[in-house]
């Protein structure tokens, strides 16, 4: 655990994050809109202080939960940018909710220390893997408020989305297009330059982690291809999308979690 050496400043801007992630999420529908975007803006850039103390310090660390808690804060900088234009789209409690989970669990799992024969390419290659990982997230934020919005259209209620329903849809496989990019070059990148982003000996490897990302990758090719041949919408869309994401999680998060936490390695 981190706890007993973090620095103070990345315990202050941990324990900072998790408040202000905190308070929209218990108050809820009682806090006005303005004020929960406020808070939760505040998370994030408290978060990215985390982020930038915990792992891009001198004592860069990686794992599971890093690479978890990078994933909310981007998702959360595509919430940002969202209501800027939507201002009513309601994810802001799911993400504070979340958002605490995830600041406290890089503070108390940072993971391994990088390799000092790793290749300074390898932080570029972390950053296509976990900016893959948040676009990926963010679309099935999206896939999930849009099922919401369908049920709700059927039973002849207000989906309370903030955003047309076309509209959300676009911006679903908008994301997941580009998410796919991300994994295609993360893995391209995976297997032809092992050695040198990780050091010499270190040649791609058909490891858990890697059939899980390669599976992955064939169910949102699939999911893709069926949307631009087939016309495939709704329930099986997303259903596919929501499968190759748990496919994706299971790759580095699942495997590192059990690594690190189940069998206590951090190697």
């Amino acid at each position: 655990m981190i706890l007993a050496s973090a620095s103070p400043a990345s315990q202050l801007a941990t324990l900072l994050a998790a408040t202000c992630y905190a308070w929209p999420a218990i108050r809820g529908a009682r806090t006005p809109d303005s004020v929960a975007r406020r808070w939760v803006l505040i998370a994030w850039i408290a978060h990215a202080v985390a982020l930038a103390l915990g792992i891009g310090g001198g004592d860069a660390r990686f794992g599971f939960a890093p690479a978890l808690s990078m994933t909310v804060w981007l998702v959360a900088a595509v919430y940002a940018v969202e209501s800027q234009f939507f201002p009513q789209i309601r994810t802001r409690w799911a993400l504070s909710s979340v958002g605490v989970v995830a600041v406290l669990l890089a503070e108390l799992f940072p993971g391994a220390h990088l390799s000092s024969n790793s290749s300074g390419w390898l932080a570029l290659h972390l950053v296509l893997g976990v900016a893959c990982y948040g676009l990926f997230a963010a679309a099935v934020m999206h896939a999930w408020l849009m099922g919401r919005a369908e049920s709700s259209i059927r039973l002849a209620k207000d989906p309370h989305t903030g955003i047309p329903l076309l509209t959300l849809e676009r911006l679903t496989y908008r994301l997941a297009g580009a998410g796919f990019g991300l994994l295609t070059l993360t893995l391209v990148a995976g297997w032809l330059f092992s050695d040198v982003l990780y050091g010499s000996g270190h040649a791609w490897v058909w490891n858990h982690k890697t059939v899980f990302a390669v599976l992955a990758w064939v169910v949102f090719a699939t999911l893709l291809a069926g949307r631009r041949f087939f016309g495939w919408r709704g329930k099986r869309a997303t259903r596919v999308l929501y499968a190759g994401a748990t496919l994706l999680l299971l790759a580095y998060v699942g495997s590192r979690f059990v690594l690190e936490v189940v069998l206590g390695r951090t190697t």
